[in-house]
């Protein structure tokens, strides 16, 4: 689930979860209603907040332990702190971790009851690229084991890499929910040609090649909105025919950000 800031993200996976209680309507998780069985349903799934911390001297071992006295059925901490990579933290108390580690001893709690749903609240926020693309590969172990996994995220990238099906809301609504390849095959837009050439007449012509739609200066680079199979070579032939020497040429297939820009607006939200 993606959406800008203050869409109602945080707020629908907690009603989901059983945490707030939501204004009206019901909500149903593995068959079972949120509200009126709420103990029957929490053994079957696990949670990761947005926001969470311990007590700063508690160590990984304790709190694991103290987790697992929760649940009428667990597994093996000390295999879930292997699988995590977090071994060598097990004597560490929570201060001492990292934010990455943090992060990674929140899933381990989340797992401690082998659920059948995990829920991963703004998973990846504030962790650098390294630690960002390990918790999308531990992301996809999860899914890998037949679980299923419920993301808010507001990284594109992401929820397109990660999700099989993606909703996107806005203003507490949702406004689109498909598999992300259907979402930007329907509302992507355009592809993009982005070409650096010699010459300030380089733009020249380009808006009435056949599937051009629109021509921008960026940077000074030339790009060329449009579609269709031929756009690139109708792009670079056009250039070489009037002697403008290319020194750069990329494209830019529409993507997820393309889509979520578009439903949702680019006006800045605080």
């Amino acid at each position: 689930m993606v959406g800008p800031n203050g869409a109602g993200k945080t707020t629908t996976i907690e009603c989901v979860e059983g945490m707030r209680r939501p204004d009206g309507g019901e909500i149903s998780v593995l068959g079972q209603s949120v509200r009126r069985q709420a103990r029957a349903l929490r053994p079957r799934i696990g949670v990761q907040l947005q926001a969470a911390a311990l007590p700063p001297r508690m160590r990984v071992w304790e709190t694991l332990d103290l987790y697992t006295a929760f649940y009428p059925r667990t597994v093996d901490w000390r295999v879930l702190l292997e699988r995590l990579h977090l071994q060598d933290k097990i004597n560490a108390p929570f201060a001492k971790l990292s934010g990455g580690q943090k992060q990674r001893l929140f899933i381990a709690l989340a797992l401690i009851n082998d659920p059948e749903i995990v829920f991963l609240d703004e998973l990846t926020t504030g962790l650098d690229p390294h630690a960002r693309h390990a918790m999308w590969d531990l992301v996809r172990e999860i899914q890998g084991e037949g679980k299923t996994v419920f993301l808010t995220t507001h990284f594109m990238e992401e929820a397109e890499r990660l999700c099989d099906r993606v909703a996107i809301v806005d203003h507490g609504r949702l406004v689109a929910l498909d598999k992300p390849a259907n979402l930007i095959r329907e509302h992507g837009g355009d592809s993009r040609v982005v070409v650096s050439a010699d010459g300030d007449s380089a733009s020249d012509g380009l808006a009435n090649l056949e599937g051009v739609t629109r021509v921008d200066r960026r940077n000074g680079q030339v790009v060329v909105h449009g579609r269709g199979a031929r756009l690139v070579a109708r792009v670079v032939m056009s250039l070489a025919e009037r002697g403008c020497e290319i020194h750069e040429l990329r494209t830019e297939q529409p993507n997820l950000e393309d889509v979520f820009l578009k439903l949702t607006g680019r006006a800045m939200r605080e």
